[in-house]
């Protein structure tokens, strides 16, 4: 048994000092498969630690139902890392922001409409004891205290950032406690006063999370909590995309010395992030300050791996440093990058339109007023609200109280118009002559909650669907999770297509697979699934990234079905598999 502790200024482990060097990793941004490799390319880099949140809303998709299999296997992540002797630190949350859909809370806890998040609410702390007590059942075995390897577990989440409910945050460590945990917990904030006065808890130590400025940043945390280590909880290395952003890059060289500079000033500090990966499926989340920003499908974040674990140029800067700081070389490297393949490209010929699919893949929730998809249990991907129009009706503007977060508009399976959060607004109007029906149909895309600030309780779909000041009443509406496809009837069809549509091919593979990367240049936004796996969202209008990556262990040898969902339209149905990444 490991004992972690510290004491005035410095971490203790078995009775000597100890220097925290941790890379940030999430087991569910990552294949299974790839586990071990990831972790031993951060063991070969000379860190001695690896850091995780845990993830909510993939953990209890459904209230009351829980998932800890395949990717969400967290007991299988801890003793991946043990055999490699690695430490790990746990930030369970339960928020965890991370660019993480709805910060990592789970989707259906907005079907409380009275309840707060993130505050001593008695509902929402009843679900999220129920939440951690099947948690941390497969997390106390595992804790240094118990033989294991986990050193650390964060209280909540950079808390000072939202709130200053300080009941709140003792009311989370209880709970670790009455379930057993007893490792060293602490607490993570921003390097100013005030978030640090709202985030943290007396009795435990706190960390500050920065990219730069370590000599500011250590000195207020100093002054905030003297007679303590100082660590980085998050030094951001990176930083994330959002759609119509430029990729974020930085300096290796630059990126190492602050590395440098924060181990000379006695500082123990975790990397945020040493490999980004992928916010496979529906899981990116978003920001929103003055707009709507959500963020891309790559986690590649500028990290010391990249999104499909290659060594980068800062992971051996890095390196260096330790070297430097080890005073002797480390063992010779046996990572390697992973070989890539371009398959080439293929035809997408067979298709089938949303409204052919509609009563194929899903059932309609009839309701008076458009609701908000969480109403109807719908919490990711699509929804097509649906209604018949009559006529005598004069011309009048499409309005909305809400759009969130894409609309495509339909008149008699016609295209009319787009309507994005925060970026467009099409003018569309409708009128009918006297006995004249139509069939208007509006296809919503959730394009991810958002993850940090005050507008995180983020209702997804449509409200308020208007033609002038009149509210229009009596809809359908067809959730789309895209869970199953395997109902929808498929046919050859040529030329463009303008009417969202499922686009399917086959990608044949001859040997064992290898990583690629898809590149759909013909056509503009939507998502990629491969054998059933959701790889995420494209578009291809916004940018800056162009290509989806596509792990080996999500293809086959033989023959793989890969389907796209387009929303908008598609001039070229042609799909390439490339070996190179492009993220702006």
């Amino acid at each position: 048994m490991s004992v972690f502790t510290y004491n005035g200024s410095s971490f203790i482990m078995d009775g000597k000092e100890y220097t925290v060097i941790s890379g940030a990793m999430h087991y569910f941004r990552i294949p299974r498969e790839y586990w071990y490799d990831r972790l031993l390319k951060l063991k070969e880099c000379g860190f001695n630690t690896v850091e995780t949140y845990t993830c909510w809303n993939l953990h209890e998709p459904q209230e009351g139902i829980f998932d800890f299999s395949g990717m969400l296997d967290l007991e299988a992540y801890i003793d991946t890392a043990a055999q490699l002797g690695l430490n790990v630190i746990l930030r369970p949350g339960p928020y965890i922001c991370a660019e993480w859909e709805f910060g990592g809370l789970p989707a259906w806890l907005l079907n409380y409409k009275d309840m707060d998040i993130r505050c001593n609410d008695a509902v929402f702390i009843s679900k999220v004891e129920r939440y951690y007590k099947q948690l941390l059942s497969r997390v106390v075995p595992h804790l240094c205290t118990n033989g294991g390897n986990i050193i650390m577990m964060q209280i909540e989440n950079e808390y000072g950032s939202y709130g200053n409910d300080h009941e709140y945050m003792q009311k989370i460590a209880d709970i670790y406690i009455e379930n057993g945990v007893d490792c060293q917990l602490y607490t993570s904030d921003g390097a100013c006063f005030s978030m640090l006065s709202g985030g943290t808890l007396p009795q435990y130590p706190c960390v500050a999370n920065f990219g730069s400025r370590p000599d500011e940043n250590f000195r207020i945390l100093g002054e905030f909590r003297p007679g303590q280590p100082k660590m980085c909880g998050e030094y951001w290395c990176g930083w994330f995309d959002h759609w119509y952003e430029e990729h974020h890059v930085r300096d290796p060289k630059e990126l190492a010395g602050l590395f440098r500079d924060m181990i000379d000033a006695g500082a123990s500090l975790n990397f945020y992030m040493f490999h980004g990966g992928t916010n496979f499926g529906f899981m990116n989340g978003a920001n929103y300050y003055d707009v709507y920003e959500p963020t891309i499908t790559s986690y590649d974040y500028n990290a010391l791996l990249s999104e499909a674990g290659d060594l980068t140029p800062a992971y051996f800067e890095v390196r260096i440093i330790i070297e430097k700081l080890n005073g002797e070389p480390l063992p010779p490297l046996t990572v390697k990058n992973s070989e890539k393949a371009a398959y080439g490209k293929i035809k997408l010929s067979s298709r089938c339109d949303i409204f052919s699919a509609l009563n194929k893949i899903s059932a309609p929730v009839h309701t008076a007023a458009p609701k908000f998809t969480e109403d109807i249990g719908q919490y990711y991907g699509y929804t097509v609200y649906s209604t018949v129009l009559e006529g005598p009706a004069d011309v009048q503007k499409l309005n909305f109280d809400a759009v969130h977060d894409r609309a495509i508009v339909y008149l008699n399976g016609k295209y009319m118009g787009c309507f994005e959060r925060s970026r467009r607004s099409d003018n569309i109007e409708i009128g009918l002559a006297k006995g004249e029906k139509a069939q208007l149909d509006i296809l919503c895309e959730n394009m991810g909650r958002v993850n940090y600030g005050p507008k995180i309780m983020d209702r997804k779909g449509l409200r308020g669907i208007r033609f002038g000041l009149q509210y229009h009443f009596g809809w359908d509406m067809y959730p789309l999770p895209m869970k199953d496809l395997s109902a929808l009837e498929f046919e050859e069809k040529e030329g463009e297509e303008t009417v969202a549509s499922f686009f399917r091919g086959v990608l044949n593979i001859d040997d064992e697979p290898r990583d690629t990367f898809i590149r759909l240049d013909g056509y503009h936004k939507g998502i990629v699934l491969v054998n059933g796996f959701n790889l995420g969202r494209y578009y291809n209008d916004a940018g800056p990234q162009k290509t989806l990556y596509c792990p080996a262990p999500m293809l086959k040898k033989g023959e793989n079905e890969i389907i796209v969902f387009e929303t908008d339209s598609v001039q070229d149905v042609t799909v390439e598999f490339t070996d190179t990444p492009e993220l702006g």
